[in-house]
């Protein structure tokens, strides 16, 4: 047996250490202790400081820097930072922890501790992320070590966890000529109005391009494709260019030509751009006219499309330019090697009205289709923006919004001078009927601002009528 006076020790040396973990944990006093182990410890080893920028000695953007952040964001340990920063994701319900600068988090592989913090000087702005390491683990972990991060953050930009982003130039200096924001377009190509063989053919393009890494490298060619979207204003061109993002999961550099200081400032900004990533020139068409104020020239556009430092900046990138019309445009420089796929984006078509039809206004079929069909067969048009329009102010009523539709197609084929007059509307927001009606002056009106303007006026004289019997009612 077991003596007493024994047993009553355990008992007590386990209250005891009880209480003093309770005591620790309530007073912060284990993670004060666990600090002051760390700095004795420090005190017997040897560190190297290991310093990743988020600039190359070139400005160009340090891909390892985006894979570490990736990496370090994902770690448990953020939370047990002294300061991080508390903000919203690309979707609001989203909650994301941020490393605040000078402050470090831990790490554990291989039986090693690694220490991070990132570093971000106010003179030029720019931003790094150094690692401390014992030199006694530097050799034993460190290459293994880059190959983990690498892989972890592989595997977030794999399962789409990686937020995109839009990088706008600007003027600025060295480090600073790209400015970017959340990329939270919700275009894709099931909700863009395209011919289906169309989509199916680009969507199988863009895979085998993912996979075509080596094939290229065989070939001797820089690692990218180019596309030409042509075709009038509000088509779906910019629209595209969104679902093409989300469905590759590319970062968008939008090149704006006339922030653009000349062709060598072109060249840099090109530099600065990353692997991953869409680069876009929209309307080059007007950039390339005798007028044109840009002080980029053709040939500086030329070197942009396909010169030496566009094949040598970088790897798996997308460039797109779009244009209202090709054909005022040197066919030179649209030629195979420039540009590798042209896609025209018409006025919409009734195959394209049934897919706006669908997003737009959750409608599939209706009885007011072949009326529909019938009017795109005798060779009326309107452009998808200006019907997503007049979907979107009669989104309440999806007869109502196709009425609407086939009023603006009938008046005018191409909807850009003439507008429809919905007639009376009831109480209840049904229409009764449809006038057609021409809302034009002598310098043309928007169909889909006329409407609105219609609608408004309509809406506070039927309000004004309902006031007034109400009045005469009360006073009988």
């Amino acid at each position: 047996m077991i003596p007493y006076n024994t047993v009553l020790m355990v008992v007590l040396s386990v209250v005891v250490c009880f209480m003093i973990r309770w005591m620790l944990f309530k007073t912060g006093m284990i993670y004060t202790t666990k600090k002051l182990l760390r700095r004795v410890q420090d005190w017997f080893h040897v560190y190297q400081f290991i310093k990743v920028p988020e600039f190359n000695e070139s400005m160009q953007r340090n891909q390892l820097y985006r894979k570490v952040s990736l990496y370090l964001h994902s770690l448990p340990s953020i939370e047990d930072s002294d300061f991080t920063n508390l903000i919203t994701g690309n979707n609001q319900n989203d909650i994301v922890l941020r490393l605040d600068p000078g402050q470090t988090i831990e790490d554990r592989f291989l039986g090693a501790t690694l220490f991070w913090f990132n570093q971000k000087t106010e003179l030029d702005r720019t931003a790094a992320f150094v690692l401390r390491i014992r030199k006694t683990d530097k050799r034993r972990i460190l290459r293994p070590y880059l190959h983990h991060i690498h892989a972890v953050a592989d595997e977030i930009e794999h399962q789409g966890k990686r937020h995109l982003r839009l990088f706008i130039n600007g003027p600025g200096s060295a480090g600073a000529r790209w400015r970017s924001v959340p990329f939270n377009h919700p275009a894709t190509f099931e909700t863009i109005a395209m011919e289906k063989d169309l989509k199916n053919k680009i969507k199988s393009d863009l895979e085998s391009f993912l996979k075509a890494k080596k094939y290229y490298q065989r070939l001797g060619r820089a690692w990218k494709r180019s596309f030409l979207l042509y075709g009038p204003s509000g088509t779906g061109k910019s629209s595209f260019v969104a679902a093409m993002a989300n469905f590759l999961r590319y970062d968008v550099y939008d090149v704006d030509l006339s922030k653009v200081r000349g062709d060598s400032d072109l060249k840099h900004l090109l530099l600065e751009t990353t692997p991953k990533s869409i680069v876009v020139v929209e309307d080059l068409d007007r950039f390339l006219t005798e007028d044109s104020e840009s002080a980029v020239t053709a040939s500086g556009i030329q070197n942009f499309m396909d010169g030496i430092v566009s094949s040598c900046c970088g790897e798996e990138r997308v460039m797109v330019f779009t244009m209202n019309s090709k054909l005022c445009v040197d066919p030179n420089l649209l030629r195979p090697g420039r540009v590798d796929v042209h896609i025209h984006f018409p006025t919409c078509d009734f195959s394209a009205f049934k897919t706006l039809a669908s997003s737009y206004l959750g409608v599939k079929e209706h009885k007011l289709f072949a009326q529909v069909e019938d009017i795109f067969r005798h060779g009326a048009s309107l452009s998808p923006a200006e019907i997503g329009e007049l979907m979107i102010a009669n989104r309440n009523s999806p007869s109502r919004a196709i009425k609407s539709v086939i009023g603006a197609l009938q008046t005018d084929g191409d909807g850009r001078r003439c507008g429809v007059m919905i007639g009376r509307q009831l109480e209840d927001g049904d229409v009764d009927e449809v006038t057609e009606g021409v809302l034009c002056g002598g310098d043309g009106f928007s169909t889909v601002k006329d409407l609105r303007k219609f609608y408004g006026f309509f809406k506070l004289r039927n309000a004004k009528r309902t006031q007034l019997s109400n009045s005469l009612g009360h006073d009988r």
